[in-house]
């Protein structure tokens, strides 16, 4: 009896040296989150992502974005570095394989499919599948973490790098750390300059232009907000909040040329995080074990779409989290919407009307 009594002891002790002696991958910071709001009115919950049209279903792992070509082609980047296309027969072709992750997606004007991959930088594949490198770096700082992207009518394309800390299979480290390892940038195909916007973002992720490109707006994950940056007119070069507090964590962005923003938001808020934020030890102990003991985000599809103003206008849910869980990204086309996922099997597509 002895004997067994003292094996959790020991388990205890050596958790505990385990823990007082091993460094912490992250050196966080304190941070008071702000009181999640309410999901009531426009947040009300509902099932309408329980009616999305699944494409490619059980084919694929993780098209974390999207793009639709001129013949209404389907295309997604997955786990595995494959951008694949989707067929009209809904069966699924290998279009290019970058070697890394790709994420955030679009089409320029002449049918490249311009490409944020995490781990390659800016690419341009063309529409026989090769692939160019069109930047790795600005100002010195090599990307760590290239992520999403909007492209311009005069061909600038604008772009994030999340963080030049953390890669993107230790994303939740830099959520942990909670110190400004991101970036806004563009990329000008016309000279190869790659300019900084903006820096000292909180993870910054999506990336999407207004429907007069007077204004480029970037998600600050991290944050549970959206910043402003001001690219034309007397605040050219300067940047505010777009919309704080946030009801879920925004991973991509995309606009739809015509006043609204779509926000793919993973998972709604969790109070454990927002604590967790307040005590730095905590999450530095935290780092230190085994994801699997790590927090799980809320199995939960949620989507939401904003206006110009940075109002929230309408919210789209799957509260069962089975049909369309961790939406991270909300692709606006002619009359659908597309939704990709960092980890699941499936291609949302959901009527806009």
């Amino acid at each position: 009896m002895k004997k067994l009594l003292a094996l959790p002891v020991l388990l205890l002790l050596a958790a505990a040296l385990y823990l007082a002696l091993t460094p912490s991958p992250i050196a966080p910071l304190p941070w008071e989150a702000p009181e999640a709001p309410p999901m009531t009115g426009v947040l009300e919950p509902n099932d309408t992502l329980m009616k999305a049209e699944l494409l490619a279903r059980g084919q694929i792992h993780g098209p974390e974005d999207t793009a639709v070509d001129a013949q209404g082609r389907v295309y997604a980047g997955l786990h595995d570095g494959r951008v694949v296309r989707v067929l009209a027969d809904d069966s699924v072709e290998t279009f290019a394989d970058t070697g890394g992750r790709p994420l955030g997606m679009d089409f320029d004007a002449a049918g490249n499919l311009i490409l944020a991959d995490a781990y390659k930088g800016l690419l341009r594949i063309d529409p026989q599948g090769r692939i160019e490198v069109l930047s790795t770096e600005a100002d010195g700082l090599p990307f760590a973490f290239t992520d999403d992207l909007d492209i311009a009518s005069d061909g600038i394309i604008y772009f994030s790098d999340a963080s030049s800390r953390f890669q993107q299979p230790d994303y939740l480290l830099d959520l942990l750390e909670a110190r400004p390892h991101g970036r806004l940038l563009s990329y000008d195909p016309s000279t190869g300059e790659t300019r900084v916007l903006l820096d000292d973002l909180y993870f910054a992720n999506g990336v999407a232009l207004s429907a007069n490109e007077d204004f480029v707006l970037v998600n600050e994950t991290y944050r549970y907000r959206i910043t402003r940056y001001w690219l034309k007119g007397e605040r050219a070069g300067q940047h505010e909040v777009f919309i704080d507090n946030l009801p879920g964590l925004p991973d991509n962005l995309q606009g739809d040329r015509k006043g609204t923003f779509w926000v793919a938001l993973p998972t709604p808020r969790k109070a454990d995080a927002d604590f967790l934020h307040r005590h730095p030890w905590l999450k530095a102990q935290l780092a230190k074990l085994p994801r699997a003991l790590w927090p799980k985000a809320i199995p939960y599809g949620f989507a939401i779409a904003l206006d110009e103003n940075g109002k929230i206008v309408r919210s789209l849910h799957d509260t069962s989290g089975t049909h369309l869980r961790m939406v991270t990204s909300v692709k606006p086309v002619g009359d659908y919407l597309y939704f990709g996922s960092l980890d699941n099997d499936r291609i949302g597509k959901l009527p806009l009307h």
